[in-house]
């Protein structure tokens, strides 16, 4: 596919946050574990296959992925991991959580007034790894990128995705943090800038519009009040509501990752010599 002509179409990425009662709901960020477990087999029902937004985009990138559907969760709750991640596991789904390394286990204070909700630890978020779920970040603590000073900028991009490397790097054996995901779904050009110069590989928003492409990905609200008939809706007029990313960014993407994947792949090599000379 020419580089300067653009995909087939939006790619199609959900977004969840909570996943629990959603008696107390506000901001219409928590879905039932029993209405997710019918929207994920909606998807299955008609050959469709949630998957993480890394395999998303590395499918576009190979010209596929037609049948695929980005799967992503928000802010990191811990009901990820209790309610979530059994359901995508029993559906042979996967999904990207994007965390908040800065808030470790702590709540989510941004959405006040509202219910308290806890957060994962930094246990629960190499949990979620081990299940096969990518991780990502969503900043250091939940901070409206297109607000924020050149200090907190860089911490909220670069820092977080340190954090988030070293928290994984043991356990999974491929410590690369791909993808971000900007707080409240903000996002202008500096964020794409400080995004891009942290050495992420992608960026997700919600409505980006001319600013769509691998660091601004469009999404989809998913919530409870989203039947099976109103998530076909949404599927049938995504192609009007969301623009398509530029064919070119996704082999940029896939570019980018196999740099990344070398890197680490000597700093694993690196890290590993060292410990081993230190254990001897």
């Amino acid at each position: 596919m020419p580089a300067d002509t653009v995909s087939a179409g939006p790619l199609w990425a959900a977004m969840y946050h909570s996943v629990a009662d959603p008696t107390d709901d506000p901001y219409r960020v928590t879905v039932s574990p029993d209405r997710l477990d019918r929207q994920l087999r909606w998807l299955r029902r008609r050959g469709l296959t949630g998957v993480s937004m890394d395999r998303l985009l590395s499918a576009r990138a190979e010209g596929r992925g037609a049948g695929l559907v980005g799967l992503t969760f928000d802010d990191g709750y811990a009901d990820f991991l209790e309610e979530a991640v059994p359901l995508l596991r029993r559906h042979a789904f996967t999904a990207t959580v994007f965390v908040l390394p800065g808030r470790l286990g702590g709540t989510n204070e941004w959405d006040t007034p509202g219910p308290s909700k806890s957060l994962l630890t930094a246990d629960g978020i190499r949990a979620a790894a081990r299940a096969g779920m990518e991780i990502g970040s969503h900043g250091l603590r939940h901070t409206d990128l297109t607000k924020a000073d050149d200090a907190v900028l860089a911490a909220d991009t670069a820092r977080s995705r340190e954090l988030l490397r070293e928290l994984l790097r043991d356990l999974t054996g491929r410590h690369e943090v791909a993808g971000y995901c900007y707080p409240y779904g903000t996002v202008d050009a500096r964020a794409i800038e400080a995004v891009r110069a942290a050495g992420y590989a992608y960026a997700c928003a919600i409505d980006p519009g001319p600013l769509t492409g691998v660091f601004a990905l469009p999404r989809v609200h998913v919530g409870e009040s989203d039947t099976g008939l109103r998530l076909h809706l949404k599927r049938r007029t995504h192609r009007w509501r969301r623009e398509p990313v530029p064919a070119g960014e996704y082999a940029e993407y896939a570019a980018h990752t196999r740099r990344t994947a070398h890197t680490a792949h000597t700093e694993r090599t690196v890290h590993d010599d060292t410990r081993a000379a230190t254990t001897t």
